[in-house]
């Protein structure tokens, strides 16, 4: 539950002082600005977004941390740990890994399963007055892992980057909170009655979020098969599937979400998942088939884009698959 504290009287004036940072129009010392406002109004990036093992929406612990800080700046927030607790401790002798078939392969090993449970105290300050503070609760855990202290080190980061992230959700949709509606990006908080005015606009584009390198090597060496193959690269293939043209569908003149959708899109051409939330997107707005006129003359809807792009996709993936 956040838990909002006001700030001194004395520290409330108006206007801008020399020892205060990110100060702006109709900014008050230990209230968010303007900008700090608009950023966290806007709808999350696509390519902040992944998948889990499980196939559902993720965000990574280390970009939830980066933009803790590009909002709230350094030192504009503290966590809090409340509680570690090991759950459960096992470890299977002369384990073997299996392919998919079942078919052991490797050397026998020492497997240790390890399961911890952490909750955290998330807080923001600005100005070093506390906006708030949530907390957040997870297990973590690290399955048949050939090192006993890999495995309690795992867990415990996983159940403490998970806790993080749950805790955050409630400063909204550039912590994840839209992925709770069926893992959608399109933004659920969308605006704030506290704040009336008009917000500014701050432009940053990021490139593909990746998993931080120790998690993404655990997940490949707990998984009971080779890992799933990197997205495949678009390829030339019929009309219906190649890459939207930006610029062509801005001179063609198709509604502003329609020319939103399309942008995403061609950002987002080798993520499955992502092009999935888009049509969703797309659905929900009515504009899957509205028309646009490709820069080769050639006139298509969004709804023939992504579906020839989706089965493209998981085409290649099951080869990919298959051939592993």
């Amino acid at each position: 539950m956040a838990s909002a504290i006001e700030a001194p009287a004395g520290t409330t004036a108006e206007g801008p002082t020399s020892h205060t940072q990110n100060q702006g129009t109709g900014r008050r010392i230990g209230f968010l600005s303007d900008l700090q406002i608009a950023w966290l109004l806007r709808p999350v990036d696509p390519d902040r977004v992944g998948t889990d093992g499980k196939g559902f929406a993720h965000m990574e612990a280390w970009d939830i941390r980066r933009h803790l800080i590009r909002i709230f700046g350094f030192g504009g927030h503290d966590t809090d740990l409340l509680e570690s607790t090991l759950i459960a401790e096992t470890s299977i002798p002369n384990h073997q890994k299996k392919d998919r078939n079942g078919k052991p392969y490797g050397q026998p090993f020492e497997a240790w399963t390890v399961v911890y449970r952490v909750a955290v105290r998330l807080s923001v300050k600005v100005d070093g007055i506390e906006l708030g503070h949530w907390h957040g609760i997870a297990t973590g855990d690290a399955t048949n892992q050939p090192s006993r202290a890999d495995a309690h080190d795992l867990a415990l980061k996983t159940a403490d980057s998970q806790a993080l992230k749950r805790a955050a959700t409630n400063l909204g949709d550039q912590f994840g909170l839209s992925l709770y509606n069926k893992g959608r990006l399109t933004a659920v908080v969308q605006s704030s009655l506290p704040y009336w005015k008009a917000p500014k606009e701050a432009e940053f584009k990021d490139d593909k979020v990746e998993a931080e390198p120790d998690v993404a090597a655990a997940r490949r060496e707990t998984a009971d098969a080779p890992s799933e193959p990197a997205d495949p690269a678009p390829q030339e293939a019929s009309s219906g599937s190649r890459e939207p043209d930006r610029a062509a569908a801005a001179v063609q003149g198709p509604s502003q979400h329609l020319a939103k959708l399309l942008s995403q899109t061609t950002d987002c051409w080798k993520n499955a998942l992502v092009l999935q939330q888009i049509k969703a997107d797309g659905e929900e707005h009515r504009v899957l088939d509205e028309e646009f006129i490709r820069k080769d003359g050639a006139r298509t809807t969004l709804r023939t884009v992504l579906d020839g792009r989706i089965t493209e996709l998981r085409s290649a993936a099951e080869q990919q698959r298959s051939a592993a």
